[in-house]
């Protein structure tokens, strides 16, 4: 099994976001970080919900190329965004569905994100190419992680 993810990163992203109002800075530092600071993930970053087209687009992020446009209940991360639901995935290749933006992806993690004021913002998305890497205390930390974006968000 991997090793856990550090609950500290979230003091981590919470002293790097420190009094920063750019969206798109803020979101390119938190995918750094995730993808700095936890071990054997191959993608980390954010996909943007679009209302005029209710989809999502490819926000910043660490790794590989990636998927640009996401549908709303699509995939892992449309899933997400649709039930507002955290979407831990042991293995994607059994998720019905399932959008393949990198063949070595084999686990996923997909927190949706959305605003103090019902926005809704989109979903950060981790992947990794272990199967089952991520536990229910990596989930834990995870939406932990969000839920501090999410106050740097709404103050900007």
């Amino acid at each position: 099994m991997a090793q856990p993810i550090n609950p500290l990163i979230t003091e981590q992203l919470d002293a790097l976001l420190h009094g920063e109002t750019s969206l798109t800075a803020n979101l390119a530092n938190a995918s750094a970080l995730l993808m700095q600071t936890i071990p054997t993930i191959n993608w980390a970053g954010f996909y943007q919900y679009q209302p005029t087209t209710d989809d999502l687009i490819l926000g910043p992020f660490q790794g590989n190329v990636a998927c640009m446009h996401i549908e709303n209940h699509h995939g892992v991360c449309g899933t997400a965004l649709a039930t507002q639901t955290t979407q831990r995935i042991a293995d994607v290749h059994t998720f019905a569905g399932h959008i393949a933006c990198d063949s070595a992806s084999n686990a996923e993690l997909v927190v949706p994100l959305t605003l103090a004021n019902g926005t809704l913002l989109g979903v950060m998305d981790i992947d990794s190419p272990e199967k089952d890497r991520f536990s229910a205390a990596d989930q834990v930390v995870l939406e932990e992680f969000a839920r501090v974006l999410l106050t740097h968000i709404d103050k900007a």
